[in-house]
């Protein structure tokens, strides 16, 4: 299967979806993963690159693609101008099951990529996409308005009991971003939100996620 990622910044697919990655790449999927902003080319920012290409490589990503759209700003382009790159992405990944982050997060780049990114993922560009999920980003999802336009409410559930190790060493890659605990972007917090998405479906580790699409085969 062609499994696509968006991530609106560097460390948000590992966060939300790096232990269904790797569980995803150690099945012989090709797994996808756009990058959609970057900051001024400073230090810090080529660093970050860096890590991310580090990160996914320890999660088996196939290929990393980085749109370099401006970050915070994102929702500053216009729509059309915006909307481009993710459609011309999703044509030539043509993807079998794709992540986007939750459109609900505090962060306007996360809303406006999810906005974007279901824009492409319709079925003219997508005929292929049998499943869409959205995940939630520490620090994130967590910290919008709480109402039910914003609410992260999961309904399906990965096991990355046997990935989490994977995910964890791919989030420490991540040094210009990892704060210390209780920071949410800790690996400590990452682990406990794992170890807590886990327990409400009987499993040690756990990533969850919203279901947005799904066609059913029998």
């Amino acid at each position: 299967m062609n499994v696509l990622v968006f991530a609106p910044h560097n460390d948000d697919e590992t966060i939300g979806v790096g232990g269904t990655i790797a569980k995803l790449a150690r099945a012989g999927h090709h797994i996808t993963v756009c990058e959609v902003t970057s900051g001024a080319p400073t230090p810090v920012a080529i660093k970050v690159v860096e890590e991310a290409k580090k990160a996914h490589a320890i999660l088996g990503v196939s290929e990393s693609l980085f749109l370099e759209l401006p970050v915070v700003d994102l929702h500053l382009i216009p729509t059309r101008e915006k909307n481009k790159p993710f459609i011309e992405l999703v044509e030539r990944v043509n993807p079998d099951i794709a992540f986007i982050p939750h459109h609900g997060d505090l962060h306007t780049d996360h809303a406006t990529t999810a906005g974007s990114a279901m824009v492409a993922l319709r079925p003219m560009h997508a005929p292929n996409l049998k499943a869409l999920y959205a995940y939630e980003t520490l620090s994130e999802s967590e910290w919008n308005v709480p109402d039910g336009a914003h609410a992260f409410i999961p309904n399906t559930w990965c096991d990355i009991t046997d990935t989490m190790d994977i995910k964890l060493k791919a989030m420490a890659c991540y040094e210009t971003q990892l704060r210390p605990f209780p920071h949410p972007r800790s690996l400590e917090a990452i682990e406990a939100q794992a170890k807590v998405r886990g327990s409400t479906v009987c499993l040690e580790r756990a990533e969850a996620f919203i279901q947005l699409r799904g066609v059913l085969s029998f």
